[in-house]
């Protein structure tokens, strides 16, 4: 699928990544001169990722303004809340990166219609690398095909994680794992940027990946880039729920299904039938964030959206 035969909303998405890389680009030149605010400890936000988002959401209105919004500056309050078409955005993530001018940080932008996603783009500006994906059409790096790796072993297997950061998060439960996990495979890696990371997954460079916490915009277009590289997404038990339990694991099909059987005594899910009586520890509801993703965790199967509460942005 070359840049000539992409999808027409595939193309207005790389256009405004691409515009949302720029503004990066050149905020990262002038560190020194950034205003930070902190939403909660730990977690920032700046000037830049505002003015990112805000050139996303006007380029991407401009072409389709009757489509709806779930930005993670600005929630829903741009576009049409009822839309069956929806863009999921994070314009920078890895922002704590990004203030350190340490280079791993992106721009994460999907598109979902009626609740799946079809569309997703994820721009590394500091390497000009975009990593791009429409539903049954494969996933690509600039023009190169993506496929997840061929190995098999755990114990060859290298693994990309992200570490709990908040107040409230269970740091405990997170180091038992991390202790599993590091004796079993052959190194694991933790640069800070999810969206980047699941890419990393769909190309190969990573074999799996693990993450608690994340919200929409961390995986809406990564989790499409996995599935369509021939990749499995799932939550710490393999089923296909996981962003309702913000929880994700990623991978090769059979890496995936070893990280699995590390991962499921360590999940939060809670059954149907026991939602209404408690919450996932550190799933407190954000403002504006009622759609979360799902990913059916079999090759190829639609990403798609559910209706409840997220956290938080996990790009730190």
């Amino acid at each position: 699928m070359t840049q000539a035969t992409l999808h027409p909303m595939l193309n207005v998405a790389i256009k405004a990544a691409r515009a949302a890389g720029s503004i990066i680009n050149r905020a990262s030149l002038d560190l020194d001169i950034l205003k930070i605010n902190t939403k909660a400890p730990n977690d920032f936000v700046t000037e830049v990722d505002q003015a990112a988002e805000a050139v996303i959401i006007e380029t991407l209105l401009q072409a389709y303004p009757d489509h709806g919004i779930l930005a993670e500056e600005s929630g829903r309050a741009h576009g049409a809340k009822h839309s069956e078409y929806q863009w999921i955005i994070d314009p920078l993530d890895g922002t704590t990166n990004f203030i350190h001018g340490l280079p791993m940080y992106a721009v994460s932008i999907a598109l979902a219609h009626r609740n799946v996603v079809q569309q997703a783009v994820v721009y590394d500006p500091t390497r000009n690398d975009l990593f791009y994906a429409t539903k049954g059409r494969g996933a690509f790096l600039n023009d190169r095909r993506l496929r997840v790796s061929k190995r098999t072993r755990m114990s060859d297997a290298l693994i990309g994680t992200g570490f709990p950061f908040r107040r409230g998060d269970n740091f405990k439960r997170y180091m038992k794992m991390f202790e599993e996990v590091m004796q079993q495979c052959a190194g694991l890696r933790r640069p800070g940027a999810a969206a980047l990371d699941l890419c990393y997954v769909a190309a190969g460079y990573y074999d799996a990946f693990f993450e608690t916490g994340l919200s929409p915009w961390d995986v809406a277009a990564g989790s499409l880039m996995i599935t369509e590289a021939g990749g499995l997404v799932g939550n710490f038990t393999g089923e296909s729920d996981f962003l309702h339990q913000r929880e994700i694991v990623a991978g090769s099909p059979k890496i995936y299904g070893q990280l699995v059987q590390v991962l499921a005594p360590y999940t939060r899910v809670i059954k149907t039938e026991d939602e209404s009586a408690a919450e996932p520890e550190a799933a407190k509801p954000a403002p504006d964030a009622g759609d979360v993703l799902a990913a059916q965790a079999k090759p190829r199967a639609p990403v798609r959206i559910k209706k409840t509460s997220a956290g938080d942005s996990s790009s730190h």
